[in-house]
C-alpha cells in the first residue's frame, strides 16, 4: 500500500510540473498578442506623424495634385478616428475596419509616391528625398511588425485551440477568445505592373 501511495504521489507531483508552466502560457501569449499589436500601432503612428510632412513637402511643388493630397489627407483622418483596443483583437468587424482604414492609407500613400514619379522637379527636393525614405523605411517597419503579430496571434490561437492549452484555456480562461490577424486586400494581392 505504501508503495502505490508513494507512486501515485510522484505520479501527482509529474503531474503538476508539466501542467503548472502550461497554465500561464495563455495569458503569456495573450500579452505578446497585445505586444506586437502595440507594435504594428507604433509603427502606424509613426507614418501617420510622417505624413503631414510630406504632404506639406509635395504640395510646395505639386499644387495641382491636390486630389492625391487631399486623398493622403482624409485616409490619415479616417486612421486616426479608430482606436486600437484589446477589445478590437478579439472583434473580427472592428478589426477589418481597422485593416480598412489603414489599407486605404497605404493605397493613397501608393497613389502620392506615383504623383511624385511625375515630377522631376520634387524628386530632386532634398527635403522630399528624405521624407520618402523614412516613409519606405516606416513600411519596411510595419511589414515587419505586421509579421510578428502575425506570428504572436498564430502561436496564441494555437495554444487555445489545441491539447491541453484549449482544456487550460477553458478551465482557467474561459473568455480566451481566437485573436484576429490580418489579411492582404485584393489591391495587395494583385501583381504589380511594372511599364518603361
Amino acid at each position: 500500500m505504501k508503495n502505490v501511495l508513494i507512486a501515485l504521489g510522484i505520479v501527482v507531483v509529474i503531474a503538476a510540473m508539466v501542467i503548472v508552466p502550461k497554465i500561464n502560457n495563455v495569458p503569456r501569449l495573450d500579452e505578446n498578442v497585445v505586444a506586437a499589436m502595440s507594435a504594428v500601432d507604433n509603427q502606424y503612428k509613426r507614418r501617420s506623424d510622417l505624413i503631414p510632412n510630406l504632404v506639406a513637402t509635395v504640395k510646395g511643388y505639386a499644387e495641382h495634385e491636390k486630389e492625391v493630397l487631399t486623398q493622403v489627407t482624409e485616409a490619415r483622418a479616417k486612421v486616426g478616428q479608430i482606436t486600437l483596443t484589446p477589445e478590437v483583437l478579439s472583434n473580427p468587424q472592428a478589426f477589418k475596419a481597422y485593416q480598412a482604414a489603414q489599407d486605404g492609407l497605404s493605397s493613397a500613400l501608393s497613389r502620392l509616391m506615383a504623383v511624385s514619379e511625375r515630377y522631376p522637379d520634387l524628386k530632386a527636393n532634398q527635403n522630399f528625398l528624405s521624407l520618402q525614405a523614412q516613409l519606405e523605411g516606416t513600411e519596411n517597419r510595419i511589414a515587419v511588425a505586421r509579421r510578428d503579430y502575425i506570428e504572436a496571434v498564430k502561436n496564441y490561437n494555437l495554444e487555445i485551440r489545441t491539447i491541453p492549452g484549449k482544456w487550460i484555456a477553458s478551465i482557467f480562461y474561459p473568455d480566451a477568445q481566437v485573436k484576429q490577424n490580418f489579411t492582404a486586400t485584393q489591391a495587395e494581392s494583385a501583381t504589380p505592373k511594372v511599364t518603361f
